[in-house]
Parts: structure tokens; sequence; C-alpha cells
């Protein structure tokens, strides 16, 4: 923290006063006794000589130029496990004061704000409560998971809105704009945090909006009417939708329901790349647009604030001059904004921290799900972990409205689309990742190879596991009707339900294994060496047990293993030029 949040004890270096914890592994602040300090904004019990306040009122950050209220305390340093707790300076010989939970100090790594959550994770250090009272939320209105799990894969959507509120915002074209969906990113974390897909979600795409129970100012519930064939923007703002119509609308188009929502407006861009310093982009070409003020000679800049906010909104300038080389450029910034949190100049000044703490719950509004310091804490640690060469951007493959003699919107490429869907819901890497098992990927594929046994000879009893009821039976007759397995039955429901597919076979079996994964396209992963059991006619068979995943006899399970040719996908760690 600089001379201007803390004091500077003589010519003590503020780096120094951050102090690795062995116990937590996080630095943590530590502060002499006799450094002279100011005062920290912080929640406190009243003195009974006091007049409590009517409200908790949000109170500013450290290092926020505001008038030093009289008699605010000062939170003592952290001390190690076991150590004496001593008394604060000009109190000693009275009873230590137990310290409320407002004043108790946070030090985590976390995400700052939509994007920058996810660029940013580990970056952040929000250490004071009071930064709850600038997150604002509002109901998921059932849409989610029900929040984000640490032992599951994490899907997090980030909408970015044309609301033109905020000060100097007025100004951008539509003044008036109800807050579209002019930005949207789902973010897919792998199980393992090994890696990432971001997947840009291109605005003027057309998809069906479906019906959308909302949460009103009052509390009760409305639901607006969904609207087929229209712009996936529109799923925000229009008729009063909310965050949660969206999410339901990238369910429907993806497959993918997110464990949460972050949104974002124009204040968020500029007041984050101000934060950390302003952000080094890359353009290829002089860039010159009127309608986004955007104005830069070819080669690097360090932008900032308003100028930020021009490069990620200009479109006329480059590529195409569309929506979708938006959508490039914006990648682009996101990659070097996430450097930028990443880099040493930004984890080792305090006062960045601080800035970007506030500047991000500021800008922040999040589902019901994350509305507090503490759940995003956790959701940056899990993020945190992630190696930023392991984030992929891509995009939603599209191609141009058939139906239009003017091309103004784009309509999902069906070559390409529910392949790159597929691989996130099958957390599927769009990059090579180095430290996946790669023994243990030989021995799965392993279970595919080798001599299959005619189909006239697979013995196999099909169970529903979690699929559409009637699975079982539309399988069996797809089996015994269309692909010769003849030798095979339904029996029923299964004891529990299943996420994936499998196949139980004994090794004597595995011949019949082959044939029936290679009929129905099972991956090796759903093929699981073990035992026989005996069938109806008192003859050992394999047993098939549909899970959640089963779409329907004769579609095939495997999981696509790499994005589709042609598919456009750049790494966060790797500096592109604009062009």
């Amino acid at each position: 923290m600089d001379a201007q949040g803390r004091g500077r004890a003589d010519d003590i270096d503020p780096a120094d006063q951050w102090v690795l914890n062995p116990n937590s592994g996080e630095y943590e602040l530590r502060l002499g006794r006799s450094a002279p300090q100011s005062g920290v904004p912080a929640p406190r019990r009243p003195r009974p000589s006091e007049e409590a306040p009517p409200s908790r009122g949000r109170t500013d950050a450290p290092g926020r130029s505001r008038p030093e209220t009289p008699g605010r305390a000062v939170p003592p340093p952290r001390r190690r496990r076991g150590a004496p707790q001593e008394p604060l300076p000009g109190r000693r010989g009275r009873r230590p004061a137990k310290a409320s939970k407002g004043k108790k100090v946070l030090l985590w790594t976390g995400g700052t704000m939509a994007f920058v959550l996810v660029a940013g994770a580990g970056a952040a250090y929000f250490y004071i409560e009071h930064l709850n009272d600038n997150i604002a939320s509002v109901s998921d209105d059932g849409a989610s998971t029900g929040g984000f799990s640490k032992d599951k894969a994490i899907n997090i959507l980030l909408i970015g809105t044309d609301k033109r509120t905020g000060k100097g915002n007025g100004s951008y074209g539509d003044a008036g704009s109800v807050g579209h969906a002019d930005t949207t990113i789902l973010l897919h974390v792998s199980k393992d945090r090994s890696n990432a897909t971001a997947l840009s979600i291109p605005r003027d795409l057309i998809t069906d909006v479906p019906d959308c129970p909302t949460t009103q100012e009052d509390g009760t519930q409305k639901v607006i009417p969904g609207t087929r064939q229209a712009r996936f923007n529109t799923s925000l703002g229009q008729d009063g939708r909310t965050p949660s119509c969206t999410m339901r609308t990238v369910t429907e188009l993806t497959g993918v329901k997110p464990d949460n929502f972050m949104v974002a407006d124009f204040n968020a861009v500029k007041t984050l790349t101000s934060a950390v310093g302003g952000v080094e982009v890359c353009v290829g070409k002089d860039l010159d647009d009127p309608d986004s003020h955007l104005k830069l000679s070819k080669g690097t800049h360090t932008i900032e604030g308003e100028q930020a906010l021009a490069f990620v909104r200009t479109r006329h300038a480059v590529g195409f001059g569309g929506d979708l080389s938006r959508i490039g450029l914006q990648q682009q910034f996101l990659s070097a904004l996430m450097r930028k949190l990443k880099s040493n100049d930004t984890l080792t000044s305090p006062s960045k921290m601080l800035d970007l703490a506030e500047a991000g719950t500021e800008a922040l509004t999040v589902d019901s799900q994350l509305d507090s310091i503490g759940k995003l804490k956790d959701l940056g640690l899990e993020l945190g972990k992630l190696n930023t060469k392991n984030l992929t951007f891509t995009t939603v493959p599209v191609i141009d409205n058939p139906t239009e003699k003017v091309k103004a919107t784009v309509v999902l490429n069906e070559s390409t689309a529910p392949q790159v869907f597929g691989m996130i819901r099958n957390d599927v890497s769009f990059t090579a990742v180095k430290e996946q098992k790669k023994k243990e990927a030989a021995a799965v594929a392993a279970r595919l190879k080798g001599a299959k046994s005619p189909a006239s000879e697979v013995r196999v009893r099909v169970l529903n596991g979690g699929a559409v009821a009637g699975s079982a039976q539309e399988t069996l007759s797809w089996l015994q009707n269309e692909e010769g397995v003849t030798k095979s039955e339904n029996a029923g429901n299964a004891p529990a339900s299943l996420a994936k597919t499998t196949l139980e076979y004994a090794p004597d079996q595995a011949g019949q294994a082959r044939r029936l994964a290679d009929i129905m396209g099972l991956p090796g992963s759903a093929m699981k060496p073990g035992e026989s059991v005996t069938n109806d006619q008192g003859l050992p068979a394999m047993t098939l047990t549909l899970g959640k995943d089963f779409e329907g006899a004769g579609v095939l399970l495997t999981a696509p293993s790499k994005a589709p040719e042609g598919v456009q996908k750049s790494t966060a760690d790797k500096v592109e030029c604009a062009k």
C-alpha cells in the first residue's frame, strides 16, 4: 500500500510491509506499531456515549481522498497463530476489545468484475468488508445450476451491457438504450482447472429467446414471453428481460447451463484500465473511427479510461467493420488486460490492488448466488489456478443470414457450431494441455483398439440411468432392427442416475464391447472393464447404462477431441495486433 493509504514510516518501502504468512500461504499487510498510520474506513461498533448511525453507509476504500473521521479505529497488525495479541497503541493496560466481524481484514486473490474476474483471477486482494456494499445483485430466477462448485467444471456467463448510464457515457450512440447484451462470453473452466475456453456469442446472432420467469422489483414473479428468431442481444433489456433471460437463452443455444452470471457496463472498462495504469495493445494499422472516438497510429499503445472504452467499442476501423471484427478486438483487449493483471507491476502494488477492488466491485452486477466478497473470493481462487496460456478465446461459428439481401445478422454454422458446443459440454480443451495425464488417456483409448465381435454375437442388457423416459426401449429397438444386435434386452431403470453413459463388460467380452462402442459411438472413457451379468436366457451379458448425456438412439456419444477446422481461436498469453 502506498503512502497515501497507510502512511510511510521513515524510509520503509510499503512493499516490504507485505509478508508471506506460512500458515495460510497468502501475503498479509504487517505494520510495526511505531509506524504513523492514518485512519482506515471500516465498520465499528458505536461507543455507549455515541449515537449509532441510522443505517450502514458505503465507506471509501483506503487511499481514497476523504476527510478522516475522529475516533475511527485502525485494525491492528495481523499476528501469527499462537502469538499473544498486543494491545493497540495508546490502549496499553486495557482489556483487548473483541474485534467485530466488520473490522476483520480479508486478504485474498480474486476477480474484480465480469471480464477481469476471468482475466485477473489471482490478481486482486479484496480485503475490507465494505466492498460488499459495492456489489449489486439480481435474482437468477432459477436459470442457473445454483452456483459453481469447487469439484466440478465451472461455467460463468459474462455480459457486457450497452447501457449508457454513468458519467460521460450518454454521448455514446443510443443514450436511451435499455441495456442489451452487447458483449457476451460463456467462460468454461475445466474440472481440473488446467484449461479454460472463453466463447464469445455474437450479439446479432439469430436465435430463439425462451419464455423467462423474472423477479420484479416488488418481489413478484412475471413470465416474459419468449421470441422466436430474434437477435441474441435482445435476451437482455428488451421487454424487461433480466440477465437470467440471457442465461436461459445461452442454455437453449449451447446446451450448457451456466452456474453464475456477471454483468458490467461501460464504466467497468474505463475504471479498471485506469486502476492498473493502462493496458498495452497493438494495432497493425492506423485506426480512426469517428463513431467510437478511437484514433490510434500503427504500433503499440498503452490505453486506459475513455480511450480503452473506444478501443473495445470500435467496429468500423478494424476487419470487415462489423460485430464479428469487434469481437476479435475485444478478445485481444481482454488478453492484454489479463496479462497486465498477472504482471508483477500489478501484483506487487498494493495501491493498484485496492483501486482494482474498489473499481471492480462497483462495476459488477452479479446473480443472487454470487452476491458477496466471500463468494467472489472462492470463485477467484478457483479461476486463479488456471495457466493463461491454456485460456482460449473463440467465437460461436456463424454464417451470414441467408434470408437477408443486406447482410445485418448471422445464424449458426450448423456444420461446426454443434462440435464447439459439444466440446464445452464434455469439458474438452481447445488447447493442448501438457499437464494432462497422457498415460491414462492412452489406456482409455486402448479399450477401443482390437478385434470386434460380429453384431449378432453381442449380448447386452440396456438400462435407463438418467436418459429421457423410454430411451432404453428406443435403443433396444434400434439395436435389434437396424444394427443386428439381436441378443439384447431391456432391463428397465438403473438403480441410480449417471451423468455419462457407460458400458460395463468382463475381460472375455472385450470384443463385444468394442463392437457395441463402434455402433453407438461410445468413447473409451465410457467403457468400464468389470463383470458380466446374467441375461434372461441365463447367459453372460454386458450392461449398457444410458446416462443423462444420451441424446437418442443412433446419436453418437463420442465427444469431439479437438476444435473443428476453421474455427477462430487465440490464447490469452499471446500478443496480437488489430488489423
